[in-house]
């Protein structure tokens, strides 16, 4: 087992550390600020690590320097071969205006099983783990779809609730959803934590779709494997630079349908720290020289936990 408890506590801690970076920017207006704050600590402490890692999914590439780029090796060479996925920032709006929900993201895989996405969008479902795998798919209707979804949960279609961004590329399936009756649930960023709403009751969300980036898609993906929930995405190419990036990568099926097992596999970790309070976890808090954060951490083997941390302010 690659993932044990140590490194598991050690990237409970990265996410942690990255997050409390981004505190002094919280309501600053500074999303750049914030961003690279968390980049930065993310790097340094990944590096400490006895682990031979790869990033397959960061903020750009080589030349966007310093993000944490696609390509990228970290750790100390020693240790367990890794790919992580990471999203030093997810809501850099959030921090930036101090809204709820911003978190600080990294999954974990072994080697080669984390798949590398390109920087592009991705079409998105998912639902819970109590819902039909056959139920949702994205080739039906928005009706279709709905239909599927009351009929699976007993639920009047007016009593659904579905969440996706609030964006003008949405504007169709808004409308379709108006017509039908269901609640909506919009979010203005950080489609990441919007996926995760469909994992538990308490969030009160039935499904999670739209377009969103092709990165974030990987990362909730991986977070909501180990809650064996549904999830299809697929990928939008804009450009043609867009499709030769995702041949390059070996994705020789432009319109194919990608199934949870397919952009996850094998023994994995999924860490988000609260930096602003939100739905999934509280942001850091300050309090007597010492910052306290809150980590939703899933692992493959089913374990999924709500971690305090205490660290002390150096």
């Amino acid at each position: 087992m690659s993932l044990n408890k140590n490194i598991i506590n050690k990237f409970i801690n990265v996410t942690s550390l990255a997050a409390i970076a981004t505190y002094k920017y919280i309501g600053k207006k500074n999303k750049i600020a914030a961003d690279k704050a968390a980049v930065d600590v993310m790097r340094s402490e990944i590096n400490k690590l006895n682990i031979a890692a790869k990033i397959v999914i960061g903020e750009g590439e080589l030349d966007d320097a310093p993000m944490l780029y696609t390509g990228e090796k970290l750790g100390t060479g020693n240790g367990p071969s890794l790919d992580i996925a990471v999203d030093p920032v997810e809501g850099t709006n959030f921090v930036a205006n101090n809204l709820p929900g911003g978190l600080s993201v990294i999954a974990v895989s072994e080697e080669n099983n984390l798949f590398n996405a390109p920087e592009t969008y991705m079409e998105k479902i998912a639902t819970s783990n109590n819902i039909p795998k056959d139920a949702i798919d994205l080739d039906f209707s928005v009706e279709k779809n709905i239909k599927n979804l009351s009929d699976a949960t007993g639920k009047k279609i007016n009593n659904l609730t579905v969440c996706l961004l609030d964006r003008p590329r949405h504007k169709d399936i808004i409308q379709k959803l108006n017509k039908l009756g269901v609640k909506i649930k919009f979010i203005t960023d950080g489609d990441v934590s919007g996926a995760l709403l469909v994992t538990s009751k308490k969030y009160d969300v039935d499904i999670f779709i739209g377009v969103g980036g092709g990165p974030e898609g990987v990362l909730a993906a991986a977070a909501l494997d180990a809650f064996n929930c549904n999830f299809q995405g697929r990928f939008l190419f804009k450009s043609e630079k867009d499709i030769l990036v995702a041949k390059k990568m070996g994705i020789k099926d432009l319109n194919k349908k990608y199934d949870i097992k397919e952009i996850i596999k094998g023994e994995s970790l999924f860490c988000a720290t609260g930096i602003t309070d939100g739905d999934l976890v509280k942001g850091v808090l300050l309090h007597q020289n010492k910052f306290f954060t809150e980590t939703l951490v899933t692992h493959k083997n089913n374990s999924i936990n709500i971690v305090k941390s205490e660290i002390a302010n150096t």
